[in-house]
């Protein structure tokens, strides 16, 4: 478990707070830990702990539950978790244990996680509003629904019930789509390993390897820097970048052709999410230079709208008209802009969006929308800026623009004084890339 310093132990105090004066008086709040989860008969995958349970404990084991409750005399943040076990801690590791936890945590209180029935149903007691988002673990619903009818039928008083259920989520997501200082800085750093990682497979890129030599070099670069991909790297060669979540990663990588990269790093429970596109033996060919600067103006525009005070489309929109008009003059669309982007002409080249929140989730939380309409950015708000062209074997494309995936991403945070790009380490202009390409030759 990452050590919980002064600092973030005064961070995770805030946030508590901060979602307790949302809920009121009368209220709880539940929120377990995720469920391990089997990978083959008796391994499982690596554990990753809940986003929102993080965002508010920093306690990284499974098997837990946080309780929430506002002005509680006896306490307010209660952490029902493991005891320790020792026959156990020699297979699978050390736990903080119910009396640590206390101190670790800065619970209040803490209770073992086998004592959930005869303690929670006692705590429900007299609260108007469960806060907890039904839906995502059926099991654990299950459990809170009998919590609650132990609750009723232990006293005869009527009228004490929850009257709602009210999602955390709403709440929880608002919090975390504005980041503090502290979250920012952790984001640098992830986008700072992520671009490091990058480089490494830039220099590693040659005719005759195989992409996951390049999928390596990513997780070997993050795994130095105390991190993990925060997401299985797509590593996609001449047509397999254009399948947008292509992750067999096996193909050989062929003179000529590019090679379309999109991965990022996890650190410290926050995440990087870099894509460069470029060419395996080092040059852009004429034709891959024409597509190439289509989408990286898309890229800069997109930035450029990425402002306090602009919505949240105002970046698409922008990266919209650019990518609309270089379709155009490549004699892929024909018609005006404004017509075709209207008419979605382009979608069977750029079907996704231009961005989405980056933050403890590659794909974070966080309204896109405010009613019908979009959101207003607002300083320190965190997304991903991620134009493409992906020109496959239909008709209407020249031959010489065929089976060609191109995209260009970028991490930017909402500023003040305008967008800061956190990824900027990776080389993202042709000139730039052919002359890293060129320098790094043989150092791989």
């Amino acid at each position: 478990m990452r050590p919980i310093t002064k600092t973030l132990a005064a961070e995770l105090k805030r946030r508590r707070r901060a979602l307790m004066r949302l809920m009121g008086e009368n209220s709880i709040a539940l929120i377990p830990a995720a469920n391990e989860a089997v990978r083959s008969r008796d391994t499982e995958y690596k554990y990753r702990q809940d986003s929102n349970f993080t965002y508010l404990s920093g306690f990284s084991e499974p098997d837990a539950l946080l309780v929430l409750i506002p002005n509680r005399r006896a306490g307010q943040y209660l952490m029902f978790c493991r005891e320790r076990d020792a026959e156990k801690e020699i297979w699978h590791g050390r736990r903080i244990g119910v009396d640590r936890a206390p101190d670790i945590l800065g619970a209040d209180d803490a209770f073992p996680i086998t004592d959930l029935d005869d303690i929670l149903p006692g705590l429900l007691e007299g609260r108007s509003a469960v806060y907890h988002t039904l839906g995502k673990n059926q099991a654990f619903d299950a459990q809170v629904l009998h919590w609650l009818g132990e609750s009723r039928s232990a006293r005869r008083q009527k009228g004490l019930d929850p009257d709602a259920f009210i999602s955390l989520d709403y709440h929880l997501h608002e919090m975390r789509v504005h980041k503090s200082r502290a979250e920012l800085a952790v984001l640098r750093r992830a986008a700072k390993i992520s671009a490091a990682g990058h480089c490494a497979a830039m220099r590693a890129a040659r005719p005759g390897r195989r992409e996951y030599e390049l999928e390596a070099e990513l997780i070997a670069e993050y795994t130095r820097s105390g991190a993990e991909h925060a997401f299985l790297p797509i590593v996609g060669g001449g047509a397999n970048g254009c399948i947008l979540h292509y992750t067999e990663n096996e193909s050989e990588l062929a003179d000529g052709e590019l090679v379309l990269i999109d991965s990022g790093a996890e650190y410290q429970g926050y995440c990087g999410d870099i894509t460069r596109t470029f060419p395996v033996n080092g040059r852009f060919t004429d034709a891959q230079r024409d597509v190439y600067e289509i989408v990286l103006e898309a890229n800069l525009a997109a930035i450029d709208a990425t402002r306090v005070g602009e919505h949240w489309n105002a970046a698409h929109e922008a990266a919209l008209k650019v990518l609309v008009r270089g379709l155009k003059s490549l004699g892929i669309l024909k018609g005006s802009v404004p017509s075709l982007i209207k008419e979605e002409a382009y979608k069977p080249y750029y079907m996704h969006r231009t961005g989405h929140w980056l933050g403890m989730d590659v794909h974070d939380v966080g309204e896109y929308k405010v009613g019908d309409q979009w959101r207003e950015l607002g300083a320190g708000m965190v997304t991903t800026v991620e134009p493409g062209l992906y020109l496959g074997s239909q008709r209407a494309i020249p031959k010489r623009y065929r089976q060609m995936g191109i995209r260009i991403e970028d991490n930017v945070v909402v500023t003040a004084e305008g967008p800061e790009v956190t990824t900027g380490d990776v080389p993202k202009t042709v000139l730039d890339i052919e002359a890293f390409m060129s320098a790094n030759k043989g150092a791989a």
